[in-house]
């Protein structure tokens, strides 16, 4: 019986749109039917379509992911993943921005050995920019209070997820385009609320 073929879709907020990773994933030729989406925090693997799209999985199945944060932003648990899927599950994963996370490419040992460094590295990579949003989120908080701005009103009027959108938008992550379009905003708009928020002051 012929291998299948599957995609993963994580987006952080329902308010984010998914059809990027949608369109990737149907240009590699996944059926839709295989696709499956989750919308929520990448935080934990706690998500009922992942969890589905496992139990689904058979050995030689293939898996393909946009980017590794969307498997998950927490080092250990994407380490703890990818081993229950490529060795307990017997599958193969292909990472779509990062063509080394291909375990279909240097089954030998020192293609394994290369593609575990990749893997170890960006998925520290991952949770360490998460940790620094927060962290330069909480500065900017701080200073924007220091300097009599008030912060809190604004929350109620942004969509979930869009502080650390928009701290990586302020430190040069993404542009406001792409900012605006995880947002489901538009780019003006995007650019109005992220003055607003906290005080950031540059466009």
């Amino acid at each position: 019986m012929p291998a299948n073929t599957y995609g993963y879709i994580r987006v952080s907020t329902r308010e984010q749109n998914e059809d990027r990773q949608l369109t990737c994933l149907r240009e590699m030729s996944v059926p839709d039917e295989n696709i499956f989406l989750d919308k929520q925090s990448g935080k934990d693997f706690n998500r009922p379509q992942y969890k589905k799209l496992v139990r689904k999985l058979k050995p030689e199945d293939l898996l393909y992911i946009k980017s590794i944060d969307r498997l998950g932003r927490n080092y250990e648990e994407i380490l703890e993943q990818w081993r229950i899927l490529t060795k307990e599950k017997r599958i193969d994963i292909a990472v779509l921005d990062m063509p080394l996370l291909d375990t279909r490419r240097g089954k030998d040992l020192m293609g394994t050995f290369l593609s575990d460094i990749v893997l170890q590295v960006l998925s520290f990579v991952a949770e360490n920019e998460r940790t620094n949003i927060r962290q330069r989120q909480a500065e900017g908080i701080a200073a924007a209070k220091a300097r009599g701005v008030h912060c809190g009103r604004k929350r109620a009027s942004v969509p979930d997820g869009f502080a650390d959108i928009a701290a990586r938008w302020e430190y040069g992550s993404i542009s406001a385009t792409i900012a605006a379009t995880e947002l489901g905003m538009s780019r003006d708009t995007f650019l109005r609320r992220a003055k607003e928020f906290c005080a950031i002051d540059r466009l």
